[in-house]
């Protein structure tokens, strides 16, 4: 499956409470779920909180399978970047 960089925008939630990250994974979660039963095929990896934006990583069949884990789950995606190739230290390598 293509894995996708989504890019969220949401004020200050780099200094959100652990709390209420806890609750907006508990969110995320749920409506993955609800699409897992669909047999939608999407996944989150993980997310990183920097500032004003969340940089999360997924996994998903398409593009629109992004677009309707945003609607449904009320966390925006403001820009959505397919990947095309990962690089990492061992690329160095011959």
């Amino acid at each position: 499956m293509p894995r996708f960089v989504i890019e969220r925008a949401i004020p200050e939630i780099g200094s959100a409470p652990r709390e209420a990250l806890r609750d907006a994974s508990q969110k995320s979660n749920q409506v993955l779920g609800e699409m897992a039963a669909e047999k939608k095929h999407i996944q989150w990896e993980y997310s990183y909180v920097a500032g004003d934006k969340t940089f999360c990583i997924y996994i998903a069949d398409n593009e629109d399978l992004i677009h309707e884990h945003a609607e449904r789950s009320g966390f925006p995606a403001s820009k959505i970047t397919q990947v095309r190739k990962i690089i990492d230290p061992v690329t160095a390598e011959a």
